[in-house]
């Protein structure tokens, strides 16, 4: 695990980390202190050689302008990307037809930490079907799933229906008769004769 790190060095690693996203190399000692405000090229170097020391960057050997971040959080901190984390793709989800597993049962899919409560077991499922597209959830887009089985009003679940039918869509208690409504027009909402809520929808992610 590396060492502590103080405000200097972090404020130099995130500028190195910066400099190389934009120009795919490093920076020169020079370049780091300039950016980072400092007069002496010398004290760049004792920082990075601590950095080195506690485990936070290598230096590659036969090239000097590279030095290889080994901590991606604060990599992915420094230019702008918020914290992921790797969810299982569990398979596919159609509208009235049965859960479909992945091919590839080892599947993962990277989503923002911040989608989950990190409290329930999560998961992804990839959506075939537009009965949600007015919700803004496409044919095609992967639906982040908390486990859980119940559900509050207007919450996206995914529901078993009548024992053997997957489906995706919003979840009503009306004069305690449970509907399932989907988000378009053109289709008619869901009076299921049994449920099982399998878990609710808490972010959707669409690839181009």
């Amino acid at each position: 695990m590396p060492g502590v790190i103080y405000k200097k060095e972090r404020e130099i690693l995130e500028y190195i980390a910066q400099f190389q996203k934009q120009y795919s190399y490093s920076p020169k000692l020079a370049e780091i202190a300039h950016a980072t405000g400092h007069k002496s090229i010398s004290t760049i170097h004792s920082i990075i050689r601590s950095l080195v020391q506690k485990g936070y960057i290598q230096k590659v050997e036969g090239n000097t302008r590279v030095l290889k971040i080994l901590d991606q959080k604060i990599v992915d901190a420094a230019i702008g990307l918020p914290p992921t984390i790797e969810l299982p793709l569990m398979g596919f989800i159609a509208a009235g037809k049965p859960l479909e597993p992945h091919t590839d049962p080892n599947a993962t899919f990277h989503v923002s930490a911040s989608m989950i409560t990190g409290k329930k077991i999560a998961y992804t499922l990839q959506v075939k079907g537009n009965s949600m597209v007015e919700d803004g959830i496409l044919d095609g887009d992967y639906v982040v799933i908390e486990r859980a089985n119940d559900a509050q009003n207007g919450d996206i679940v995914v529901a078993i229906v009548d024992d053997s039918l997957a489906t995706l869509k919003r979840f009503y208690n009306e004069n305690g008769k449970v509907v399932l409504k989907p988000a378009n027009s053109s289709m008619e909402p869901i009076y299921p004769n049994s449920l099982t809520v399998q878990g609710r929808v808490v972010g959707v992610i669409r690839k181009y």
